[in-house]
This record gives structure tokens, C-alpha cells and sequence, in this order.
């Protein structure tokens, strides 16, 4: 049976859980093919992510502990997109909170779906570069444990390649910052 273009039909969808930072919903669903069932999905208002890179070529990253994975992961700066605020004012905040650096030169990498099997959250990614250290240290949130860690691109592809914690999000905007950075 062919199934062309058509949505599917949302038969009911009911809210279960309404956070601080996410919504998770139930949806129950009648595919185009006449299948029904029902499916869950986190709704989430997106993240916005830099890509900082010093002037001497070694990118910042932060490492910090996860609960959901029980460990420390090493990723760029990021964070949720709040209420009436766009993904760089975002990301303008969070990497001065951080890192302790400000950018003065920013490139939009373009935006991409995390995990689509689950979650609409979507990544806005940028690369930061021109970066100045701030005299003051960031004050971070109660809830962050946040150790800045600098590293050249062979140190940081060598960390991936062996599978070393580093969320995914990380390693997608990494190779989208270097086929920038490689176009200079």
C-alpha cells in the first residue's frame, strides 16, 4: 500500500507532565496507512549551542556532570532557549556564564533536530570566535558544575573517535564548525 504526503490523524493528545524545561506528551495517532497508536514525545522550546574557538586555534569546551548518564560528559556551552528570547541571545548568555569568554565574532552554523525518535527539540548552532576572556569569573547556576577545558582539533576528534563521553550534540556541531573554519 502506498502511503503519499498526508499527516497523520491525531486521534487525542493529552499532556503528562509539564516541567520546568520540557513538556511530555501521549499522542495517540492514526497513520495515513489506517494504523493507529500511540506515541510519546518530549516538547522542548530548542537549545542553542556555540562552538568557541580561541585565536590560537583550541576550541572551549565544558565539562559537567550529566545525572540522566551518571557522569561527567565533555560539550560545548549550551542551553535552552527561554520564553521571548531567540536562540543567539541565548547562546550569548550562556557562554559567558560557561566559559568565562565573550564573543565578538559569530557565524550561524544553521539548526538541526536532536533526537526526532522522542523529542521536537531543535539545536541552533553557532561558531564563536574573536574571543575575549572576561575579567570577572561567570557566576554559574546553583545547579551546573562546570570545569572549562581547552582543546586543539586533533585532541578533540582523537577524544570522539575513542568514544570518550561527549554528547552528540557536541560532536554534530564540531564537524559543522570545522567545515567553516576550513572555508577561511
Amino acid at each position: 500500500m502506498s502511503v503519499g504526503n498526508e499527516p497523520p490523524e491525531i486521534i487525542e493528545q493529552k499532556l503528562s507532565y509539564k516541567g520546568r524545561k520540557f513538556n511530555y506528551e501521549v499522542i495517540k495517532l492514526r497513520l495515513p496507512n489506517g494504523v493507529a497508536g500511540e506515541w510519546e514525545c518530549i516538547r522542548h522550546p530548542g537549545g542553542a549551542l556555540a562552538v568557541p574557538v580561541t585565536s590560537d586555534g583550541k576550541f572551549v569546551l565544558v565539562k559537567q556532570y550529566r545525572f540522566t548518564v551518571n557522569g561527567r560528559l565533555l560539550e560545548f556551552p549550551a542551553g535552552t532557549v527561554e520564553v521571548n528570547e531567540s536562540p543567539f541571545a541565548t547562546i550569548k548568555r550562556e557562554i559567558e556564564e560557561e566559559t568565562g569568554y565573550r564573543a565578538n565574532k559569530w557565524q550561524d552554523m544553521g539548526k538541526f533536530i536532536l533526537a526526532p525518535g522522542y523529542s521536537d527539540e531543535y539545536i541552533y548552532a553557532f561558531l564563536a570566535q574573536d574571543l575575549e576572556k572576561l575579567e570577572v569569573p561567570p557566576q554559574q547556576d546553583d545547579d551546573e558544575d562546570i570545569e572549562v577545558v581547552l582543546m586543539t582539533e586533533e585532541e578533540l576528534e582523537a577524544a570522539i573517535l575513542a568514544g570518550e563521553p561527549i554528547d552528540g550534540k557536541s560532536i554534530a556541531s564540531f564537524y559543522m564548525a570545522r567545515a567553516y573554519l576550513r572555508r577561511e
